[in-house]
């Protein structure tokens, strides 16, 4: 009895300890960790981030059927278009690898889980970390330092790399002989500023996988109108000249666009680009997508009253006047990709009715039992026909507020 008794308070002793443990380990088991990998041969190239760190990816290796296959996936995050708004973003985790986590959660389309990311789940998983704000397209340099003609000495100076273009190129080249370069099937994606990332470098990363590839790319998010604001201001337009100017951007856009329209900083818009994009395409947006919401169509500058302040936090809170302009952006959108709809004979596209910014990389909205849906089916089982050819992939919701299916961010 003394040695059962013994046993128990033995055992009651190593749950004591290990309980903590084991929760712990259940609670990481849930969600895949990826570290984090430098370019160290990047200053090779002059690819730094805008604070002169080293730009970075997180890599989590495919197997079985899928080793030879690769997903790689633009991070997004906004933009920069002025030497203040660049320098207070390389203080910053958007400006600089020093500032990051170190580890990154892969979901979504990242996961490594059959049951939550069927078509994708083996492939060799690649995260690229933005730190360029120009959609990995810039190539220039800020530099105010001078120095003191009496003590010799440099006085307080800044300088930023506009690098966007060669951290890209530098990335590529680091993981082309880790199995890149091989690669039987291959997709580069990206959201928000990376989904415009996409369309940017699209057929540009072709160029660098073998002839029999079979390469593709999806935007998230990136498909940012042209669009005037409820003021008929040119605001979204405008802050992509400067930021054009400012990072050397207009080279590397696509050189085809850049010589048919007149204006060729337009082509920085995917509505420009699209059209001279070669290998086959996917856009996955939302019609009433939250960031264009606030920024392209009521951007501050639009509404100092604020008319619209219960509207963009809230969209049930919104009047019918409100709700026109909505619909209207909606129809714009749709009327920007109506060539592409009626005539890409490989391309893809899921436009919901969501107010939402992003759905390829959260697990709730990519593939779950509640995701949201058009014909009953998910962006994951969208994007997976359309990759593998199961079946045409054009998918167009319709319009607020019929889609009980929503994962609304307002």
């Amino acid at each position: 009895m003394k040695m059962n008794v013994n046993s128990v308070i033995l055992l009651k002793l190593v749950l004591l300890i290990c309980w903590p443990w084991l929760v712990y380990s259940k609670g990481e088991q849930s969600r895949l960790l990826v570290n984090m990998t430098l370019v160290h041969n990047a200053s090779t190239l002059g690819a730094y981030c805008l604070d002169g760190s080293l730009p970075a990816y997180h890599l989590h290796r495919g197997f079985g059927a899928g080793a030879s296959n690769w997903l790689l996936q633009f991070e997004g995050g906004g933009w920069c278009n002025d030497i203040k708004s660049c320098l207070d973003r390389s203080k910053t985790r958007r400006g600089s690898t020093r500032y990051m986590n170190k580890w990154e959660v892969f979901s979504g389309i990242l996961s490594d889980s059959a049951s939550l990311n069927p078509d994708f789940y083996n492939w060799n998983r690649v995260k690229l970390r933005y730190c360029d704000g120009a959609s990995f397209a810039g190539d220039s340099k800020f530099y105010n330092g001078t120095y003191s003609r009496s003590s010799g000495e440099r006085n307080e100076s800044t300088l930023l790399y506009f690098r966007g273009q060669r951290i890209w190129q530098a990335i590529i080249l680091d993981l082309l002989p880790k199995g890149l370069g091989r690669a039987k099937k291959a997709l580069l994606s990206g959201c928000s500023a990376g989904g415009l990332a996409t369309f940017l470098h699209c057929d540009n990363f072709t160029s660098y996988l073998p002839n029999k590839s079979s390469v593709k790319c999806l935007s998230d998010a990136g498909f940012f109108l042209d669009e005037r604001d409820i003021s008929l201001n040119h605001t979204i337009r405008s802050f992509y000249e400067d930021l054009i100017s400012l990072q050397g951007v207009e080279p590397n856009l696509n050189q085809n666009c850049t010589s048919t329209l007149y204006y060729p900083h337009l082509c920085f818009f995917p509505q420009y680009a699209l059209p001279y994009i070669r290998t086959p395409f996917f856009i996955l947006n939302s019609a009433y997508d939250v960031y264009q919401f606030h920024h392209i169509l009521v951007p501050p500058s639009s509404d100092p009253q604020r008319h619209w302040y219960h509207c963009e936090l809230n969209v049930t809170a919104c009047n019918p006047s409100q709700l026109n302009i909505l619909q209207g952006f909606r129809k714009d959108m749709l009327e920007a990709l109506g060539v592409f709809y009626e005539y890409s004979r490989r391309g893809g596209m899921y436009i919901n009715s969501c107010f939402t910014h992003c759905q390829s990389e959260t697990q709730d909205t990519w593939f779950a039992v509640d995701s949201p849906r058009i014909n009953n089916k998910t962006i994951a089982q969208a994007v997976g026909d359309w990759y593998f050819s199961r079946n045409v992939s054009k998918e167009i919701d319709c319009a607020y507020p019929c889609d009980t299916t929503c994962h609304n961010m307002i």
